[in-house]
């Protein structure tokens, strides 16, 4: 499954001349800031302009002192799939073979930086607090992705290198970070060595323009985000799949890091990661358990939800008792070993609970010691991934101010890092921020406005819940994934044996099932915890405790009556909610847990969400912001 890239994959292309005569007419950045407004609905940053003012321009007196000045300049070069943007990336022909040659390029103002000296990958620089990504490990991760999702570049991987420029530095501001040996996907140059910057160039790009080549590229059909489910297996029992990007490798480098200082220096670290939806906490997890596991650490994949746990073992096991065993849940760890794990990854750990103690626990191990520090004590090095949007049951206290305070309680040390990508709703961040403001999530959420569109993402709204699903079966039909949930507004009957699921969710004459309820597969619907990724899903309408942690390519999503619009707000009703556990929440805790639902269910789509409500003020609202 292939779509097209817009043209809209970059902010501006213009040949190197071009670019140089803009900066030198004073309006590149202005014309830069124009266009990330109308692209992305808001301004750019100060820090961001500054650096288009101030990066640009060198770059393009480069090229054209070098004779490439018709090279063409793609500025703000959108990642496929992703809201991470490389700072340039070039196109042209190369001198030898003809055909297309690309160069990303990676622009940063630094003087000075050094390597960290436990991971070279990482390094540090004056003005910022946090360790940061090595700039070519950092180009080098753009280009693999860029490679990888690109389909013009799948089998020309030769016609792409990777260039980070630190044009105010010189060699001896930056001595260690020229000691990470460079490859193909990544070169480091300096203000004092750019003459062989220009060399390297030179052998890439030939003196002819490089229209075509930016065509080609930014017009090529790309591959879809892989699916986390589909390659579970060969990302624990031999290779990794993935390619993390910014923030994400930072956070993979640094758990690596705590696992080294913790078996050398007998230290402990707690590592928290916090990532919206889509943002790749769950691919980081996975990347990780991988390299653990290859390299004869012991780790455990932990969650709170049985659906996401019973998925991985399914796909990562497959029919190996090793590796299922790999992936637990949090109440697992009551009785553990204190420190008898080198790592515990807690996946979705938003999810954590008061304590492990259910009602099957039996009276005599039943504990009053919370359930984060029994998952803190468990490992060397516990490792949270979180978003604290996606609470929505009472009793989950899975939070970064929970987890640290009981960690510095116990005198550990507690690092952090915020993903700041976005791979789930197509690489749309602006679709993220959407959903936030339309529930009035965050505290500095805006008032629920129009949709402002992104060739990344599509939002539409249904007539009918018959139209929502007919739209889903069309995008099934064209080999998409597609899945249609709603709230908790209706009952949830068990299956009967030998009979047909129970059509409980009923709006007007239309009539579907809910997911199968429970662990094993009724009337040709697979069991609750495969919903997502069976194809049999498909034709039942799964909830919040099916669709959460999982992904697909099309999302339609019922508002029920628990959640509707009134005139300049949202209304909360505890009577409409099936849920009889969330329905005896505090009132004013019942209205967030309702909120972080939709919130979830709204966005579990990697292409495009379809909405509903069965409240007609509601519905009239998603037209007028959808503009449909």
């Amino acid at each position: 499954m292939y779509r097209s890239v817009s043209l809209s994959s970059f902010l501006l292309s213009r040949s190197a001349q071009s670019i140089q005569q803009l900066a030198v007419g004073g309006t590149l950045a202005d014309q830069l800031t124009t266009q990330f407004a109308i692209k992305y609905g808001f301004r750019p940053s100060e820090s961001e302009q500054r650096s288009w003012r101030m990066s640009l321009p060198v770059l393009a007196q480069e090229l054209v002192e070098c004779g490439l000045g018709d090279v063409e300049m793609l500025i703000e070069y959108q990642l496929p799939l992703s809201s991470l943007r490389a700072d340039v990336v070039l196109a042209g022909v190369h001198p030898e073979s003809g055909r297309s040659s690309y160069v990303v390029v990676e622009l940063k103002q630094w003087s000075t930086a050094a390597a960290d000296p436990d991971e070279p990958r990482l390094c540090t620089v004056p003005s910022v607090k946090r360790p940061l990504l090595h700039p070519v490990s950092q180009v080098e991760q753009y280009c693999e992705y860029l490679a990888d999702f690109t389909r013009v570049l799948h089998d020309r991987t030769d016609d792409l290198v990777g260039v980070a420029y630190l044009h105010n530095a010189d060699d001896a501001g930056v001595a260690s970070l020229l000691e990470l040996p460079p490859r193909q996907y990544g070169h480091l140059f300096t203000g004092s060595n750019c003459s062989a910057m220009r060399a390297l160039l030179s052998t890439r790009l030939a003196a002819k323009s490089g229209v075509q080549a930016a065509e080609d590229l930014a017009g090529s059909r790309v591959a879809p985000s892989r699916q986390l489910m589909a390659v579970a297996a060969d990302e624990i029992k031999h290779q990794r799949n993935f390619v993390l990007l910014d923030e994400q490798r930072v956070a993979y480098l640094m758990v690596l890091r705590a696992v080294r200082n913790a078996r050398e220096a007998d230290a402990k670290e707690v590592i928290v990661i916090n990532g919206g939806p889509g943002s790749g906490k769950s691919v980081i997890a996975l990347e990780l358990l991988g390299e653990l596991y290859r390299n004869g650490h012991s780790a455990i994949h932990a969650t709170g939800s049985k659906s996401f746990t019973t998925t991985l073992r399914k796909t990562a096991g497959k029919g190996a008792t090793r590796v299922q065993k790999l992936f637990q849940y949090f109440n697992s760890f009551a009785q553990a070993d204190r420190n008898g794990l080198d790592v515990l990854i807690c996946d979705e750990a938003h999810r954590i609970r008061e304590t492990s103690n259910n009602r099957y626990t039996p009276a005599a191990k039943r504990s009053t010691k919370p359930q984060v520090e029994e998952l803190l004590d468990a490992a060397r090095v516990p490792v949270f991934l979180l978003d604290e949007h996606q609470v929505v049951r009472p009793g989950e206290l899975g939070s970064y101010a929970e987890i640290a305070a009981k960690a510095e309680e116990k005198g550990l040390l507690v690092r952090s890092i915020d993903l700041n990508g976005q791979f789930r709703c197509g690489g749309s961040r602006a679709y993220e921020q959407w959903v936030v403001n339309l529930l009035g999530l965050a505290d500095d959420a805006a008032a629920p406005a129009r949709w402002p569109g992104d060739d990344r993402f599509q939002v539409s709204v249904a007539g009918s819940p018959a139209d929502l699903e007919t739209q889903l079966a069309a995008k099934l039909a064209d080999g998409f994934g597609a899945r249609m949930t709603a709230g908790f507004c209706w009952k949830w009957s068990d299956a009967r044996t030998g009979a047909s699921l129970v059509d409980d969710v009923v709006i007007g004459d239309w009539q579907r099932p809910w997911n199968v309820k429970g662990d094993r597969g009724a009337d040709g619907a697979p069991p609750s915890q495969l919903w997502a990724t069976d194809p049999a899903g498909f034709g039942q309408v799964g909830c919040i405790y099916t669709a959460q942690g999982f992904e697909y390519d099309w999302n339609g999503v019922i508002f029920g009556p628990d959640l509707v619009w009134r005139t300049d707000r949202w209304v909360a009703d505890p009577a409409a909610s099936k849920d009889s556990v969330v329905a005896r929440a505090k009132p004013g805790e019942f209205e967030q847990l309702i909120k972080h639902t939709y919130k979830v269910l709204l966005t579990r789509g990697m292409v495009g969400t379809i909405l509903y409500s069965t409240d007609p003020e509601t519905q009239q609202m998603f037209h007028k912001l959808s503009g449909s």
